[in-house]
Formats: C-alpha cells, structure tokens, sequence
C-alpha cells in the first residue's frame, strides 16, 4: 500500500496513527536500523529512503524475471551489458530509412486530372504494293495516342510520335468526352520519332472545350529509378485507359528503324514497367505530380520478356516539338541524345520466292526483285527488277530475313559477290560484284525498308500475288 493511499498530503508534520506505524514498522523492518527516529521531518524521510530501497528491490526481480522469460522463450541469454542495437545509425554504412512513405496505390485524382490532355489518334493510310503489273494501293487505318501541348486562338496542338501519324492520308483526333474532330500534321521528325498535329479550334463543340485541357510538361531530367509512374494512352484502339509502374531505367540507348528511310536510329529513352501496349504510342508518361516527363514511343516485344516499355524523355522532346510547332526544320547533326547508325544498304524491294512458288512460277528459289532503287548499290551493280537473288557471298538464300542478316554482317564500302538469277536470260545465274551503300545515302522520300517493302504484310511472292488478284487483301 502506498504513501498517498494511506492519505498522505505531502506535509512533512502529518502524523499516523499507532496502528499505521506498526504496519509501516513491519513493511521496512528489513531495512531500518534499530532506534530509529520515527517522528517529525527525520521520521519522512527515513520512509522515503526506505520505499526507494524496496522498490529497487522488486525492480530487480522483476528484470531478473523478464531475462529468464526471454531466455526461454528464446533461447538465447540477454545480457545486461553492452547490449548491441540494430539501425543505431552511429555506424559508417547509410541507413536505408526515408522520412515518408513513397508507394502510390491509388492515382485516380491525378488520372481525373490529366485524362482531358490525352486524346486518341486514328490514322487512315494507304498502303503501296509493288507487283508485275505496276502498284496497287491498299487504304489501312492505325491506331495511336496524343497529348495536348499548347493552344491558340486558332488551333489545339498535339503532341504525339511521327510512327503514329506516318503515310497519313487523312487523320482525326477523339477527345476525352468521345468527340471526333479532324486533324492535320504540323510537322514530324522521324529521327526522334516526334510529330506535331493540330486541331482546329472552330471545329470543336463548347461542351469538349470545356472539358479538354493542356498537359502541364515536367521535367525528365531528375527522374529517379523506382519511382511511381503512369502511363495514360489508346492502348489497342479501344479507348483510354490506364497503367502505372515505375520507372526502371533512364537513358537507355533504344535502337529503331526510321520511318523514312530504314536507317537504325539510337535514341536515349526512359523504361518503364508500366504496361505499354500497341495504341499507346504518342500517349503520356506521368509523374506523381501529374507532369508529363516522356512521351510514350515503343514497347519491347518478345515472348521471354515482360515490362518494357520506352518513352521519349520530355526534357529532349520539348524543344524539338517547339520547332515543330513554329514549322522549323530539325537539325539532328550535332545532337548528342540521338546519332544514326551506318548500315550496310544493298538498295533493293522484294519477296520471299519459296519452293511452291518455284515449281508453280518456273522460276528458282530466293528473293525476287520487284525494285532496284535508282542509284543504290544494286542498280550500279547491273540488278534489275525481276531478278531474283539466289546467294550472297557465295552462301545460298531462299528469303529476304536470310538476305538481311547477310547484308547486315557487313560494313558500308564492302564489295561482296551476290549470285543472281538473271530474268533476261531465263533465269541463268550470274555473279555480280557489288559495292555497299550507306543507309544513310536512302532516298528520303522513300517508305520502305531499307532491303524490303517494310510496309508490306506478305512474306513471299505467292502472297505478293494473292493480294494484287483479291484488290490487296
């Protein structure tokens, strides 16, 4: 029982009665001394002492106890002394603690925010076949995405990649309450896979104006990885939807086949884990403020690999899309984020002639050409369209993937011997000694893949055929 339950107030003059004191005698028999003074100030703090004594008594048998506890619970023996703390943070290592959580598990006020700037583009393009009987066009339409950059009193600019708008005969833009509009190119760069689209301000109902907004652009440049990212775009043409991740990389070199000429193109890219699909292209990469810090350009694709996808670095991209707006011409010669890579370039268009085409067609297996571009490799070298390329290098080929690797194994300036199937002569072979191009040296102007008709979906010369006689489907 303590002090105060006994009633005392603190004054040092306050008596007990005789039984009082007996119990208190008995409680601190064991640590008084004989004749004590048990009356007035000296009699208090007699007690006081006492009290103390005890509980540094029970004190230590309550630790003692609770070391015995834990060394049965866990079988391990706790000492008193020079106990060892982990994450003191008195060590030379740095501790990992961070003074507020970063995990987002929940983005939509910022997705409420920023769906308005991104809309979807729809891109209706035709598509040339070459044949025997001259070309044939095939209408095709793509799907991509687009962010709003700017706007004036006249239009609404948008953002978007060049592979998205590329070969476009007609284009529309679908904003975000599902409103089509038309939309025309301001300017592109294949090189940066960069393009610039505008919208006409008259042609939008005051409903969608007052809906749609403009991208607030952040910067790339302190991107760290691990942070939370989103990603907002038309992923496969349906409509807009929503990814998040986070960032896995920065400046990673990505290589891609321009648009315009074939040539590979080496841009620095952001990675990220946020599911990137076919349709998002052009589309927004955010940060957890809502900035958009990269513009959605390609997803790696391969059966053995998940979560890779790149976007094109805001920081780099914003003043190439200020050039574009302003119609200026982009000037890539001295720009340390991107370089063209020099590839060895033969010059040609062609289809694969397989075995069955062979024996149906009378003619040997290989590549058959359906162009030799003027002034490249082939055309000097004397090959002429109808010829079909049955080796290279003295190594037999029966496809144009086959042809490619051959051609990709040498260096710009290379003379290489190529074993041809001459039309002219019934298709006697010949050996023609050929001197590599720079795909570099492309013509500009042209579509296709540097050695192929990129833009083609058959494979052989049996399809080739098949799509000319059923109007190219």
């Amino acid at each position: 029982m303590s002090l105060y339950e006994r009633g005392f107030n603190g004054d040092s003059d306050q008596n007990f009665g005789d039984n009082e004191k007996d119990v208190i005698d008995q409680e601190f028999s064991e640590v008084k001394k004989p004749k004590k003074d048990r009356s007035g100030f000296k009699w208090f703090l007699g007690k006081v002492a006492a009290c103390a004594v005890v509980f540094g008594l029970i004190a230590s048998l309550v630790f003692q106890g609770t070391n015995a506890l834990g060394e049965k619970i866990t079988g391990k023996r706790i000492s008193s002394n020079n106990v060892a703390q982990l994450s003191t943070g008195k060590g030379t290592l740095d501790s990992t603690k961070v003074s507020t959580a970063t995990t987002v598990t929940d983005v939509s006020d910022i997705v409420k925010n920023v769906m308005p700037a991104i809309v979807q583009v729809t891109n209706m393009s035709v598509t040339e076949y070459q044949s025997f009987f001259g070309s044939v066009e095939k209408p095709s339409k793509s799907a991509g995405s687009g962010i709003i950059i700017s706007q004036d009193s006249d239009y609404i600019f948008i953002a978007t990649n060049n592979h998205v708008v590329s070969n476009s005969k007609s284009l529309s833009v679908t904003f975000s309450d599902d409103k089509v509009v038309s939309a025309e190119v301001v300017g592109t760069d294949a090189e940066s896979d960069l393009a610039v689209i505008k919208v006409k301000v008259s042609d939008i109902d005051s409903s969608t104006i007052n809906k749609i907004k403009v991208a607030t652009l952040g910067s790339s440049d302190n991107l760290s990885v691990g942070e939370s990212a989103i990603v907002i775009g038309n992923a496969l043409g349906y409509g807009q939807s929503v990814t998040t991740g986070v960032i896995s990389a920065t400046n990673r070199e990505v290589s891609m086949q321009s648009e315009d000429d074939g040539s590979t193109v080496t841009n620095k890219l952001i990675q990220t884990d946020a599911a990137v699909n076919p349709g998002n292209s052009g589309g927004a990469l955010l940060n957890m403020n809502g900035e958009v810090v990269g513009i959605v350009s390609a997803k790696y694709s391969d059966t053995s690999v998940e979560g890779m996808g790149y976007a094109i670095p805001i920081s780099s991209a914003s003043s190439i899309i200020q050039k574009l707006m302003n119609g200026e011409t982009i000037d890539h010669s001295k720009d340390t984020e991107s370089s063209t890579e020099s590839t060895a370039y033969l010059g040609i268009y062609g289809f694969d002639v397989s075995s069955e085409n062979a024996m149906n067609y009378d003619m040997p297996q290989g590549v058959y050409v359906s162009e030799a571009i003027k002034g490249q490799a082939a055309d000097k070298a004397g090959i002429v369209k109808g010829d079909i390329i049955t080796g290279i290098k003295g190594v037999s080929i029966t496809s144009m993937s086959e042809m490619k690797q051959l051609i990709s194994q040498q260096k710009v300036g290379d003379k290489i011997k190529i074993t041809v199937a001459v039309r002219s002569n019934d298709y006697a072979e010949k050996t023609f000694e050929v001197t590599l191009g720079d795909s570099k040296n492309a013509p500009k102007t042209e579509k296709h893949n540097s050695d192929s008709d990129s833009n083609s979906s058959s494979n052989s010369l049996e399809d080739y055929i098949r799509q000319f006689f059923n109007g190219g489907r």
